[in-house]
């Protein structure tokens, strides 16, 4: 098995504002020490770093890729769009959106990194790599086609996507959304159309507050190839699994794609800051394991993993470390510190008795949902 890891530093270089977690600093919200968005290059580079010093990096193969040309950008975003951006980008930068700052050059890191997605898809369609993971900064799970926000400028995956279905490399594609936000951009772009089954298990109501909701199953041609699971804030080990094995899973059978794409978000782990959820090192390899069984049923193994969101720089690391030993196998490992503590912290059986009761009635929503469009 060979396993794909694109990656750029150029990608670690791309700057937002001066900001306080997601409150611009100014009037009465003061400066934090190291200044800038919670969404900066040290959870990546971090990440990458472990992968060098356990040997996890010579066991996969690393590589670049070139940026996403203005052509493929323009099959998910217009063009006036991409013109702006690329002007505000030549003159220092600027914000298009809901907190997406970016500074010189930054239209052209966006570009970069939706290219490694491009790349990581295109490699694993041509049978080049049984499956890849790109770590991709800035990350697109929120950009809708024309109005970038939640730190996504652009879409990632649906211009991997796209593209992927122009150059005749695949027809269905799923996309798992695991990041603790609703992946309303990736909704948004693909939600009248049946080529693409999308599913975003996210903390309810937390970014964006209005979207995510499980009665939004798509429209027209795409009614019943959107699903949204919001789970409430607590969540921990079990409830992911449950979740997993219980709605996603039977719905990737249902659906056979060509390809299964993971938008990789590591912000349901229990010490980030923009969530309230109690997920481990563990869940995000357990999880990964659950798909790639799907992967190897349903389309000779062919997974994609996109990086999302995760701002704990000390604790992301050994959660894309776990994930990344399980999608390639590698028995180079990094042990998780906080095992034991948040073992100890996982929701009580009174909880976890209750999530099992709103994963119920989940399951019940979608299997008396209407026929698909």
């Amino acid at each position: 098995m060979t396993t794909g890891f694109f990656w750029d530093e150029r990608c670690f270089w791309h700057s937002g504002g001066n900001y306080a977690l997601t409150l611009p600093v100014g009037g009465l919200v003061q400066p934090l020490a190291a200044g800038g968005l919670p969404e900066s290059p040290e959870t990546k580079r971090r990440l990458k770093n472990l992968m060098d010093v356990t040997g996890l990096s010579g066991d996969l193969k690393l590589c670049s890729a070139d940026p996403a040309t203005p052509d493929q950008l323009a099959r998910v975003h217009p063009r006036d769009f991409l013109r702006e951006f690329k002007e505000m980008s030549d003159q220092g930068g600027g914000d298009l959106g809901l907190r997406t700052p970016f500074g010189q050059g930054g239209f052209e890191i966006a570009a970069l990194s939706a290219g490694l997605a491009q790349a990581a898809v295109r490699a694993v369609l041509r049978g080049d790599m049984q499956n890849a993971y790109a770590l991709s900064r800035p990350p697109g799970h929120h950009c809708l086609p024309d109005w970038p926000n939640g730190f996504c400028l652009l879409a990632n995956i649906a211009i991997a996507i796209e593209t992927a279905r122009a150059e005749g490399l695949c027809q269905r594609v799923a996309v798992i959304d695991w990041d603790v936000h609703h992946g309303n951009g990736t909704e948004a772009i693909f939600y009248d159309r049946d080529d693409v089954l999308t599913i975003s298990l996210h903390q309810e109501h937390n970014y964006p507050l209005d979207t995510g909701d499980m009665a939004d199953r798509g429209q027209g041609k795409g009614l019943g190839y959107n699903m949204n699971i919001p789970l409430p804030p607590g969540c921990g080990h079990t409830a992911y699994l449950d979740a997993m094995a219980r709605i996603v899973l039977p719905e990737l059978d249902k659906y056979a794609p060509d390809l299964i794409v993971i938008a990789c978000g590591f912000d349901a782990a229990a010490f980030d800051p923009l969530a309230r959820m109690m997920a481990t090192a563990d869940t995000f390899r357990q999880m990964t394991r659950q798909v790639m069984r799907a992967a190897e049923k349903l389309c000779d193994g062919k997974l994609v993993m996109v990086h999302e969101g995760g701002y704990s720089e000390a604790y992301v690391p050994f959660c894309g470390h776990g994930v990344l030993e399980e999608l390639s196998g590698s028995a180079k490992s990094a042990a998780d510190p906080m095992a034991e503590t948040l073992r100890k912290r996982q929701p009580n059986a009174r909880f976890d008795a209750f999530l099992r009761g709103e994963i119920d009635e989940m399951v019940r929503f979608f299997a008396s949902a209407p026929e698909k469009g």
